[in-house]
């Protein structure tokens, strides 16, 4: 096993040597664009790192882990266009510095080229993963759409919430360490209960997210403070707002999340404060906490080295402690 940083290396190197100088160059620039703002490329670590965790040499899973990687970028192209976010990582997004059209076709060439890096694989696995690839991709979709939907809808419930998410992210992460499980050939219980773990850490991952966005620092978070409750986006905060806050704090977060406000600062502040003061902030620290520890106790029922186990655990603690 490596640590996560030279997981990160491992990655970082391997893409750079697959990265093209294609014509025509509007199609492809703006996919080396997007993969070279880097980012935690948690997402193919955690491929490395689940095969190697089975026994498997981490090179084995260097092209499954960047079809994950390159996948998870072609959903974010996507995603900005639909949010209409200035910024991806501090940068400029890829709508934005060209523009809606090329975003749109550049994305869509990178779902192709996603599949392309199973061709890699033997048949009997690439059959595991591109049929595992398939079913995330289209669950990755249906969050989407949901996310979209409940940003009209004010009768949002935790538990669609939390499908939501799941699919939109958790089932991404899921998948990226099943991948190295089936590149590694372990053991079909083995092979669940990682992807299962991978689950409950994506959640985890989703709704600490959801906290960085209105209470992380804008130094380190790299995407716009505040973004989600521009975008009136009922997350896990929000629904806990507006289940614990008092009916004139209940009343005026409906109103702020209704509208769209020439004030941004003043609508980000306003709702932060309730957040605070109604106990949701509290509320979705306890979740990430709850999601994270469930991930653990599936962590006890692989078969794999204890040393293995324990780094696992030590990346779960990690994210639960981010701050970007």
């Amino acid at each position: 096993m490596h640590a996560v940083s030279q997981y990160q290396e491992f990655v970082a190197e391997y893409l750079q040597s697959q990265l093209e100088v294609k014509n025509p160059k509007n199609l492809y620039e703006p996919i080396h664009y997007i993969l070279g703002l880097g980012g935690k490329r948690i997402r193919p670590v955690l491929t490395l790192m689940s095969a190697e965790v089975f026994d498997a040499s981490y090179k084995q899973a260097l092209p499954a882990a960047l079809a994950v990687e390159v996948f998870h970028n072609f959903s974010l192209v996507h995603d900005d266009i639909m949010d209409d976010a200035p910024l991806r990582r501090g940068n400029t997004t890829v709508h934005e510095k060209w523009d809606t059209n090329t975003a749109i076709l550049s994305g869509d060439a990178m779902l192709i080229l996603a599949y392309q890096y199973f061709e890699f694989y033997k048949p009997t696995i690439f059959r595991k993963l591109a049929k595992l690839f398939s079913k995330t991709a289209l669950q990755v979709c249906e969050g989407q759409q949901m996310d979209v939907d409940f940003e009209v809808r004010q009768d949002v419930t935790i538990p669609e919430y939390t499908k939501m998410i799941k699919y939109k992210t958790a089932v991404l992460v899921a998948a990226a360490m099943k991948m190295g499980a089936i590149i590694a050939e372990t053991s079909k219980k083995n092979s669940n209960l990682i992807y299962d773990f991978g689950l409950n850490l994506g959640l985890a991952f989703q709704l600490q997210d959801d906290y960085l966005d209105a209470f992380g620092d804008p130094k380190t978070f790299g995407k716009q403070l505040g973004g989600d409750i521009i975008e009136n986006k009922k997350t896990y905060l929000y629904l806990k707002a507006m289940e614990f806050a008092n009916e004139a704090d209940k009343q005026k977060l409906a109103e702020l999340f209704s509208t769209q406000l020439e004030d941004n600062a003043a609508k980000i502040t306003q709702a932060k404060e309730i957040f605070v003061n109604s106990g949701a902030s509290d509320a979705t620290q306890k979740a990430i906490e709850e999601y994270t520890f469930k991930a653990f106790e599936l962590l006890n029922q692989m078969k794999i080295k204890e040393e293995k186990r324990q780094i696992l655990k030590a990346f779960g603690e990690g994210l639960m402690g981010r701050k970007v």
